[in-house]
């Protein structure tokens, strides 16, 4: 019997955050894979003999909906199959590493990265460097939520001291595309789904903030570039999230799990079935 895991963090309890798995679940299923959802808690720990643990003995491959970074890294050393790979997981989670990755490879907005607890002074000389209003980000975060604007010196020097023991960013603000954004959900480098996102009220246009999507028809522009991040991330399934510059798209943001349930609802796409027979056909030549 074809068998896949599915692990996903254990404190998961929203149906939100659920849809997923549940939905990969179901598509493979169809395919002939049956696919457990289970809490990637004490999934493998390292003992005398080595690394220990019983997925890899028990399945063909193993969907990673986790951010955890030690787990999969375990798997991999196991042998097992990962969608997607530990390292990638890792670039993504972490936005700086992300843009130092992609730096050279596709046009991105200007990023500098914060040194944790600085002095008063390196406030004053990223103001100089970046015009405010300013982007700051946490470097590990989602949905919008650990994203900010400072837009004045005393905004900015706020933000840096709240943030200052936790790993953060400073990025350039692309005005025209405050409150716009385009997201692309690839599978093998390919979009399978795009949107248009919109608010109203912010500067940020997650659909988990209010944001509004619409079908957005990929450019070719924004095929190569999609291609280029998966490519370079090592990436079989992506969430790649764009804003519109004077020049042309830049990409802002790469989600190694983006979630689907909202971009499946505003463009009629299945993007787990796509997903499901990418993943069927790599480990099975199916």
């Amino acid at each position: 019997m074809k068998q896949a895991v599915i692990l996903i963090n254990p404190y998961l309890t929203e149906q939100a955050e659920l849809y997923q798995p549940r939905r990969l679940r179901a598509e493979l299923g169809k395919l002939g894979v049956r696919a457990d959802v289970l809490p990637n808690a004490w999934t493998a720990h390292t003992g005398r003999d080595g690394i220990e643990e019983e997925l890899s003995s028990r399945y063909d491959f193993c969907v990673y909906l986790d951010k955890d970074k030690y787990a999969p890294r375990a798997l991999e050393k196991r042998g097992m199959r990962l969608f997607n790979r530990a390292e990638a997981v890792e670039v993504c989670d972490d936005k700086m590493l992300t843009h130092l990755a992609l730096a050279g490879v596709v046009p991105m907005p200007e990023t500098y990265f914060a040194p944790l607890c600085y002095k008063e002074g390196a406030r004053a000389e990223i103001g100089e460097k970046l015009s405010y209003p300013i982007v700051v980000k946490e470097a590990f975060g989602s949905l919008g939520k650990q994203v900010f604007l400072a837009r004045n010196r005393a905004e900015l020097a706020a933000l840096s001291q709240e943030l200052k023991c936790r790993p953060h960013l400073y990025q350039e603000f692309i005005a025209e595309s405050a409150g716009r954004d385009l997201r692309a959900v690839c599978v093998g480098g390919e979009i399978v789904a795009c949107m248009e996102r919109r608010s109203e009220g912010d500067f940020r246009s997650n659909l988990s903030l209010g944001g509004k999507g619409e079908i957005f028809t990929p450019t070719e522009e924004l095929r190569t570039l999609c291609k280029k991040v998966a490519d370079t991330l090592g990436l079989d399934y992506c969430g790649i999230d764009f804003l519109f510059g004077k020049e042309g798209l830049l990409v802002c943001e790469v989600n190694s799990n983006a979630f689907f349930g909202g971009i499946e609802g505003v463009t009629g796409a299945n993007v787990a079935a796509v997903y499901a027979e990418y993943m069927v056909k790599t480990i099975y030549g199916e």
